[in-house]
């Protein structure tokens, strides 16, 4: 296609018409509070995602004895996950655009559900591996499912608020995941936590359908029907940086939501318990305080008349520096002041990925809302995929140090690369 079709496809059209238009439930979807509480539902539903997902973190040290693995064959299982989420997510994207929020929602969440619930039946490491990989598949459609909410319920200027909404779901996810297992874990055993959090699971598909039944059906302006074709999407510089800034970013999210409290017992030599209950659920909520900020901070310049790309590509760029403090946290002889450090890094990764999450629908609209995002998913899954087992490795031989001090390098590498997304 020529550049100039291409140019006019993205500049005008779908996006173009998309920002001008109000949703309609009949009337105004500004006049009613069903967007918001469509909104708050699928918030509910990644919720429960990051719960499954951080389950493993949280349960590590006691899996390691009951199964005998080193940290390698831990890095191991996170990749299997991730592996199984990064084939799959595209897919999802796809799907879920095609089929729509209220059969893409069910599906994936029945599918996790199931699996999570299977984790806590298994008795063999080759089992976790199975069980860790089919909740992959299922968590597919996640990220994709809360961008296509994103994009169906809100306005174009809202996008950033909404997606810093969806961030507390990082933080109430992985906080209550450590807090689950402190509390259940030593009275009903590890097993329990998972047969719960998939429970959990199963009863919002129950909540979701008698909520959406109530919520009147959107009138859908032609302009979210107009898709940007996906070889163009696929050929755009501008999204392969975004996807790039992405993976080195989460590298941050990948260290802690996954290792926290496996750092905390190796270096600082607390029990499980101890770790899980009074320090490893601290981060995540300095991590949606970073997604919230970011959320703010882009809706108030976009108010005041800042084109929405550059502003979003503007704040990634001024957390950029905080990353830095990743390198010194091993060296941080007191267990406070380490988890001080971690929240201030996810901070700064929140900060980031906030702003990342809603790139693409600057760029390509509501249409593409579930692929564009799936896209970034992967890339984040690929990274996950390869870095966890060589964090594993690492800090069998070498400690935290080496680990730290790459994560502290790599996310600045990601906002030098998105810098040219702006052009």
């Amino acid at each position: 296609m020529p550049e100039s079709d291409r140019t006019q496809v993205l500049e005008s059209g779908a996006y173009k018409e998309e920002r001008s238009v109000s949703y309609q439930f009949g009337r105004k979807v500004s006049s009613l509070p069903w967007r918001w509480l469509a909104i708050s539902v699928f918030v509910l539903s990644n919720v429960l995602n990051f719960l499954d997902r951080q389950l493993l973190a949280a349960v590590a040290p006691t899996l390691r004895q009951t199964f005998h693995l080193s940290n390698t064959q831990y890095g191991a299982l996170v990749s299997a996950f991730s592996f199984a989420y990064a084939l799959m997510t595209p897919f999802a994207g796809l799907f879920v655009d095609r089929v729509g929020l209220n059969a893409g929602v069910v599906t994936a969440i029945a599918m996790w559900s199931a699996a999570s619930i299977s984790t806590g039946m298994v008795s063999t490491f080759g089992g976790l591996l199975i069980t860790r990989a089919s909740l992959g598949l299922g968590e597919a459609c996640a990220l994709p499912i809360l961008s296509k909410a994103n994009a169906s319920y809100m306005r174009p200027s809202e996008w950033g608020l909404a997606n810093a909404a969806g961030s507390v779901t990082v933080t109430i996810g992985s906080i209550a995941a450590p807090l689950l297992v402190a509390l259940v874990a030593p009275r009903y055993g590890w097993r329990s936590v998972f047969v719960i959090s998939g429970s959990l699971g199963l009863l919002w598909i129950m909540l979701w359908r008698f909520t959406a039944w109530r919520i009147p059906t959107r009138t859908e302006p032609a302009a979210t029907r107009s898709l940007v074709p996906l070889p163009i999407m696929l050929r755009d510089r501008r999204l392969l940086r975004v996807a790039v800034a992405y993976a080195l970013v989460m590298t941050v999210f990948i260290l802690w939501l996954n290792w926290t409290t496996v750092y905390l017992v190796q270096e600082h030599h607390l029990t499980q318990t101890a770790a899980n209950r009074y320090f490893a659920w601290i981060p995540p909520i300095f991590g949606t305080l970073g997604g919230l900020f970011s959320g703010w901070l882009a809706f108030q310049w976009i108010r005041r008349g800042a084109d929405a790309l550059k502003a979003r590509i503007r704040i990634c760029i001024l957390c950029a520096p905080l990353f830095v403090i990743t390198a010194f946290i091993p060296y941080l002889h007191s267990a406070s002041l380490a988890i001080g450090a971690v929240a201030v890094s996810l901070f700064a990764c929140q900060s980031v990925i906030s702003s990342l999450n809603v790139i693409p629908l600057d760029l390509f609209g509501p249409g593409r809302a579930a692929f564009s995002m799936s896209l970034l998913a992967c890339a984040y899954s690929l990274m996950q995929t390869f870095v966890s087992p060589l964090i594993g490795a690492s800090v069998d031989h070498f400690g935290f140090s080496a680990v730290c001090t790459a994560v502290a390098v790599l996310p600045l590498l990601g906002v030098g690369i998105l810098r040219g997304a702006v052009k």
